[in-house]
């Protein structure tokens, strides 16, 4: 999984809130792209290192608290600082030294796409309720919003649904509006603002109508906008099911940065992360008692 969200932000991040001219031109999976705003081509971005941040706390199996989530969030980024992240929250996040300071100096009023682009990894958890509250809480540290919420435990029930093989996609949509009592559209056909809705409409309308990867990545940065957020979490979750073939070209794999946290450490983490499934995870056995 997380070799293919780092693939999909990647590429996607090549034609983040480019000019459709640019999409439709070059969206044809021959190349990486580089983005205009200095992302070298085939690197990825912070909805990998965000996501990153997540798997890793997951296969510590340390408390999963809200201090414990933000100084995971503080060091991945310290420690590989990278483009991708909105101005302000890459500014804050080198402002802050620690989990503590982040919550304290934290703002979480926002109902973007934040805590969704990094919640893949959650569809692990083995069981539902306890992903929810998972869901919730990491997404309370940075978007403590009803969106910026149901957002984070939409994208961990679609996760969770392929993992787990719970159904057939068609009825993705249907699983997670139940679960997130929250109505869910799977016929987005716009631009994809930085937005939580936005972002999860988008996702269950690539992940309904694709056959192949290659199919969900194409059709994420065709939508223009936020793409690369839709691509990463899309090529994550269709990587882990049962319902899609590759189709995906070699130089997507080959090409992709492999520096210290680039795709071996992704592949890596992957297959650790991939290990927690059908465990029973006592770091979120009391997760009542850690809001």
């Amino acid at each position: 999984m997380l070799l293919e969200i780092g693939i999909g932000d990647a590429y996607g991040a090549g034609f983040e809130f480019s000019a459709r001219e640019k999409v439709e031109a070059y969206n044809n999976l021959t190349n990486y792209c580089e983005h205009e705003l200095g992302i070298a081509a085939g690197c990825y971005t912070d909805d990998t290192q965000m996501s990153l941040a997540i798997a890793e706390l997951i296969i510590s199996n340390v408390a999963w608290t809200k201090e414990n989530l933000a100084d995971k969030f503080v060091e991945c980024f310290k420690r590989d600082e990278r483009l991708g992240y909105s101005k302000g929250f890459y500014l804050f996040l080198q402002s802050v030294q620690s989990g503590a300071e982040f919550l304290n100096k934290m703002k979480p009023n926002s109902t973007r796409n934040g805590a969704a682009m990094r919640s893949a990894p959650l569809g692990y958890v083995s069981d539902v309720n306890r992903l929810l509250k998972m869901a919730e809480l990491q997404a309370s540290i940075t978007h403590d919003t009803e969106i910026g919420r149901r957002s984070s435990q939409a994208v961990a029930l679609a996760s969770h649904y392929a993992i787990y093989n719970l159904g057939a996609k068609e009825n993705l949509t249907e699983y997670v509006s139940q679960h997130t009592k929250f109505n869910w559209q799977d016929n987005w056909s716009s631009p994809v603002a930085c937005c939580g809705e936005e972002t999860v409409n988008a996702l269950l309308t690539v992940l309904k109508s694709s056959e192949t990867l290659k199919e969900i990545l194409l059709a994420s940065v065709a939508f223009g906008g936020d793409v690369d957020t839709v691509a990463a979490v899309g090529l994550g979750i269709g990587s882990v099911s049962n319902d899609y073939s590759s189709g995906l070209p070699t130089f997507l794999y080959e090409q992709l940065e492999n520096g210290r946290y680039g795709k071996t450490y992704l592949l890596e983490m992957g297959m650790k992360l991939s290990e927690t499934k059908n465990i029973a995870d006592k770091s979120v056995s009391n997760i009542n008692e850690m809001k």
